[in-house]
């Protein structure tokens, strides 16, 4: 979004002092004429006092107001209001609570802490009815952006079920900026001193912050990890510089979130998922059949298959096993308890018992969007297969997996061929096998390997493969 256009009061240095340009209240009001122009106005009555007009004029409701100090140069503050002391010795990159006013005009006294007579900021400033955050902004040594304080109207209502954050452009020698999540545009163009609000689903973002280029994909300068919460709004301060070491201050780059306000949440329309799916794995067991609670799911399911997921609720079930057509061979009858999310319940080892003994095991699935990277899972299914690594050009993706492990890795989206190696501290044992495999972006795979590395010596003529699904995309 294009911050060119964001709602801010500048308060200025200049050489007859600290002024404020404009008042809140001032550019938030209605200076239309009444209709008919001056002349339809009627006459005063003599018998008026005129400062019955001038009280009705006075702003009414109650005003949130807090102060950001993000000057990076300046030192520790104290904060009066009509000469009385609200905030003492508040350092840098400091946000205060809210002061729970009564809307109308304060006096406004910033000084260095414990030093009254340097004076840094000292005006009169209309405050409506809401809530604003005072800031601090610019250096005093005026190297990059001049010393000034910017009132933001800040926006506390619910965001329902997303979250809203605000972007402040607080760095003094950063230029405009983007701010990207995953190559997408967040804010676009932002200058120093402005701010912005978005509103985006709850979850873990990575921004990216870029100089501000005309397809918002100039080179990243800082990365920072965001998590954000539904019902909840924040304010994202990015204070500091981008080059200390030629800076007024030894103060780096770095971006801090605050919460400005919290809600509650109704959760009663989401309720909670169960995702099983069955994955047979055993090279030497028959094609089965599949019961949850004595009903069942799936049938003739053969070696190798992977099932689509069943829909349930979390909860503890009676999940079988059997023979496919032969429900008196059981080879799995247990209470398995599901937790909320997704699962699969593999069929590993052997029923001959030769190499692994036949177990079932119960994987959580992690189907989240990896982004523009691939997300892809490797399960040791072998049962007469070691330890592996696995190497792309031989270097390790994964290493030193047992029989039965299960282990995720996030990669580029492309075309690799994996190697798949006896474990080895330098993952450098001979490569028994190779797999091609395509990636695409946003797309989470797992790949299983099956089968006998020696098939002519095993309980089934199974020879060593590598099967790659599709989870989620």
């Amino acid at each position: 979004m294009d911050m060119s256009d964001s709602r801010r009061r500048t308060v200025l240095k200049t050489a007859g002092g600290i002024v404020v340009a404009g008042s809140l209240a001032g550019c938030l009001g209605d200076e239309t004429e009444p209709a008919g122009g001056p002349e339809d106005e009627e006459e005063p009555d003599e018998t008026e006092d005129p400062d019955d007009d001038a009280e009705t004029d006075e702003p009414d409701g109650e005003a949130g107001l807090r102060v950001a100090h993000l000057s990076p140069d300046a030192p520790n503050v104290d904060v009066f209001v009509d000469g009385d002391p609200v905030l003492e010795d508040v350092p840098f990159r400091t946000v205060s609570e809210y002061l729970e006013l009564p809307a109308g005009t304060y006096r406004i006294e910033v000084t260095a802490a414990g030093d009254p007579d340097t004076v840094v900021f000292d005006e009169d400033v209309e405050v409506p009815a809401g809530d604003f955050t005072a800031a601090a902004l610019g250096e005093l040594a005026e190297e990059n952006q001049p010393f000034g304080v910017e009132i933001f109207e800040d926006d506390l209502s619910d965001p329902g079920d997303n979250a809203r954050v605000r972007l402040v452009h607080a760095s003094p020698d950063a230029p405009n900026v983007d701010v990207t999540v995953d190559g997408d545009p967040l804010f676009e163009d932002v200058p120093f001193g402005a701010a912005g609000t978005v509103e985006v689903p709850p979850g873990d973002y990575k921004l990216e912050v870029r100089p501000a280029t005309p397809d918002a994909d100039g080179d990243v300068v800082a990365n920072f990890k965001l998590s954000v919460e539904a019902g909840t709004v924040y304010s994202a301060f990015a204070v500091g510089y981008l080059d200390p070491d030629a800076a007024p201050a030894d103060v780096p780059f770095a971006l801090d979130v605050v919460v400005d306000a919290e809600f509650d949440v109704d959760t009663e329309e989401e309720p909670e998922e169960t995702d099983l799916r069955v994955a047979h794995l055993s090279p030497d067991a028959p094609n089965v059949d599949v019961f949850v609670d004595g009903d069942p799911v799936l049938e003739g399911v053969p070696f190798r298959a992977v099932s689509e997921y069943l829909d349930l609720a979390p909860g503890t079930y009676d999940i079988e096993i059997t023979a496919a057509g032969d429900p008196d061979t059981v080879v799995f009858d247990e209470a398995v308890e599901l937790s909320e999310g997704a699962f699969t319940a593999a069929a590993l080892g052997e029923l001959a018992e030769e190499n692994q003994p036949f177990s079932v095991e119960l994987y959580e699935d992690d189907l989240s969007d990896p982004g523009k990277d691939a997300r892809i899972r490797l399960v040791h299914a072998s049962p007469d297969a070691p330890n592996v690594d696995v190497t792309v050009d031989g270097e390790p993706l994964f290493e030193d997996v047992p029989f039965g492990a299960a282990g995720a890795v996030e990669v580029p989206a492309g075309e690799y061929e994996l190697e798949v190696r006896p474990a080895t501290p330098e993952t450098d044992g001979d490569v028994v096998a190779t797999f091609d495999v395509d990636l695409a972006a946003g797309t989470v795979y797992s790949a299983f390997a099956v089968g006998y590395l020696d098939p002519d010596a095993a309980p089934a003529d199974e020879p060593f493969d590598l099967d790659v699904v599709v989870d989620a995309d």
